[in-house]
């Protein structure tokens, strides 16, 4: 369910669309403006910023810099306040998304004891108020903003889409689990893409997980969603073919990124793999320092942490082999050692963390 197909407010609609365009002009007019500005600095230099830390220190000399610094945390503020007004203002008409159906295809296991780790609630990520564990309408609130921030270019979730049939390992899968799952837009594609396997999506979010669930039997695909921590997924070890996420490593600190490696690797079988979509340093400094002050304005502290941690060394602590990052192109290519390609605008560089668990 996309909210502008159902909002029938005009003030509603104009107040994401004037979000929409805003986030649109940062990302395709001032960032350009600002990396010209970053690259005439660094000609008059004695030597380049050779890393994202250093880059930074030369970008927030810039004149441009303070209105791209305060647009592109302003705009998502407002992004999540037209958003949230919109569904609040029509919950009674949106909440029967959330119901799950009598005779289910799939399964929903909630554990209302599970107690939530103090990092997933002390922080509101993506400055979403109260996060996306605090009610229902958090869930709805959450599925449109997600599709604001990625400038409504991932509608059809074909980013998610494109990740399914570009970066997942080749074979037959019995067994898939999507850590971090959220509403489901990432575990969705899992089971067209690999319709005999059994896919489990884990999400510590009750509210994502009724939306999750719902809508995939809606759409008619069979998954187990369950309340599960990452790190602890309860789940029986060496079942799973393939442990998976996307977007959700960089939301977590780097002793829980380790934990949930630790546990992806008791849940694979023999021969098994990971695949996260993810952050990872680019070789661009410039691109870099911008992506590391994003993770400061959108409330996601642990995006600079990430980049900079030894990822791959935790896998291999974990007991995984051949870890790697590979560039992710969400535009068409998907997975693509070529890199990112010649961007001018603000794109979320994503790259994928590949290993396998010893056959």
């Amino acid at each position: 369910m996309g909210m502008t197909d159902t909002v029938t407010s005009f003030d509603d609609r104009a107040a994401m669309g004037f979000v929409l365009t805003l986030r649109r002009r940062w990302a395709d007019t001032l960032y350009p403006a600002l990396q010209s500005q970053y690259e005439a600095a660094v000609a008059h230099r004695d030597e380049a910023p050779t890393d994202g830390h250093a880059a930074a220190e030369v970008m927030h000399d810039l004149e441009l810099y303070p209105w791209f610094s305060w647009i592109e945390r302003g705009q998502q503020k407002m992004m999540w306040r037209a958003v949230q007004d919109a569904v609040i203002s029509r919950w009674n008409e949106l909440a029967p998304n959330l119901a799950a159906p009598s005779d289910p295809i799939g399964s929903l296991e909630l554990d209302p004891q599970l107690e939530l780790p103090r990092y997933y609630t002390a922080v509101d990520i993506h400055l979403q108020p109260g996060g996306v564990w605090s009610d229902d309408t958090s869930a709805l609130v959450y599925e449109e903003g997600a599709q604001i921030v990625m400038l409504r270019d991932n509608d059809e979730y074909r980013f998610h889409t494109l990740f399914a049939e570009t970066a997942m390992p080749q074979g037959t899968h019995e067994r898939i689990v999507d850590i971090g799952c959220g509403f489901g837009k990432s575990t969705r594609p899992l089971v067209d893409r690999f319709p005999g396997a059994e896919v489990i999506g884990i999400d510590l979010s009750a509210p994502n997980l009724k939306l999750a669930h719902a809508t995939a039997e809606r759409l008619g695909k069979p998954i187990r969603f369950r309340q599960a921590d990452g790190a602890q997924t309860g789940l029986e070890p060496e079942a799973a073919d393939v442990v998976t996420g996307t977007m959700v490593l960089h939301e977590m600190p780097m002793k829980h990124v380790e934990a949930v490696l630790t546990e992806a690797a008791r849940l694979l079988r023999p021969g098994g793999s990971i695949r996260f979509l993810e952050f990872s340093r680019t070789g661009d400094p410039f691109r870099d320092a911008t992506v590391y002050e994003h993770g400061e304005r959108n409330n996601e502290p642990w995006i600079p942490v990430l980049m900079d941690a030894d990822v791959l060394g935790m896998c291999e602590r974990a007991g995984l082999v051949e870890p790697r990052w590979t560039p992710f192109d969400e535009r068409e290519r998907g997975l693509s050692t070529d890199g990112w390609g010649d961007r001018p605008e603000w794109h979320f560089p994503w790259s994928v963390l590949s290993a396998e668990k010893p056959a």
